[in-house]
């Protein structure tokens, strides 16, 4: 497939492929139409049929060339598993439009700090674990560290101190950034504001710009309600401070912290799932 590539890229080998495709032809004529020096011809044929793309065979005096389709075919086909890999539905592309939607809308929006001080949103969660169980993962830094960044993140450097003044510190990362070359993804720092295990943990958390200022303060609540089945998790996250740079951050507010809850969830299911499944063997 790299042959194939490389020998197509060549915009001269490129209009060959093009005059073979209406049908065979021989070295001379093909140079005519193309423009090109039967030498410099000759090469390029020899390239693409080195790369599989073309096949030839003498007649009399000349040598005539022919397309090989099932090379293009197979090439077509790889590029469709490509973009159709690029386009699913629910995955990191359609993330990446929708962010990129959002950014816009806020960029437009943040006109001059304070422009999107009062902003809140909500966010509820299903687990299936009781209170206790979540709590632990809302509070202890090695549970948070599994849940608590979006998609294709992870967690590089993480404090939470589940105590009144308490304080937060939360960096990620790109999650295949694994030895830690690239720029940071996010750093945030923050203060636990009240503590009420298995029932209500409320802190502020700042985003930092690149020169370590704040882009704006995150003030979360969450609200735990024990059910038959589990956990009913209710999150009222409300901005103020915000800065004009801030828009950035606050575009990606919805969909990556949903991502994280959702993470969350999936990860007190499985835990959840493996227990159950221990206890009837």
């Amino acid at each position: 497939m790299d042959a194939i590539l490389t020998a197509l890229a060549d915009p001269a080998r490129w209009r060959l492929v093009g005059l073979l495709a209406e049908r065979p032809r021989p070295v001379g004529v093909l140079a005519q139409l193309a423009e090109a020096r039967q030498p410099q011809t000759t090469k390029h044929l020899q390239a693409l049929e080195r790369a599989g793309v073309v096949t030839s065979q003498r007649s009399g005096q000349r040598r005539v060339y022919a397309l090989r389709a099932a090379p293009l075919r197979e090439l077509a086909a790889a590029l469709t598993r490509l973009a159709d890999t690029a386009e699913q539905a629910g995955g990191p592309r359609e993330t990446y439009d929708r962010y990129e939607l959002s950014l816009h809308a806020e960029r437009l929006a943040a006109e001059k700090p304070g422009w999107a001080d009062g902003r809140s949103f909500r966010f509820h969660r299903s687990l299936a674990a009781g209170p206790e169980k979540v709590w632990r993962h809302l509070t202890e830094a090695s549970l948070l560290a599994h849940w608590w960044t979006p998609d294709d993140l992870r967690v590089s450097e993480l404090v939470f101190e589940a105590r009144q003044g308490g304080r937060i510190v939360h960096e990620y990362r790109d999650a295949e950034d694994v030895d830690g070359s690239d720029l940071i993804a996010g750093r945030a720092l923050g203060v636990v504001e009240d503590v009420r295990p298995g029932e209500r943990l409320v802190y502020r958390l700042s985003p930092q710009l690149a020169d370590g200022s704040p882009a704006f303060t995150a003030h979360l609540a969450l609200d735990l309600r024990p059910t038959e089945t589990g956990t009913e998790l209710d999150v009222h996250f409300r901005i103020t401070d915000s800065t004009v740079e801030s828009a950035d951050f606050i575009a990606g507010v919805e969909i990556g912290f949903g991502q994280s809850l959702d993470k969350l969830a999936a990860t007190l299911a499985a835990d959840t799932h493996t227990t159950h499944t221990r206890s009837t063997e």
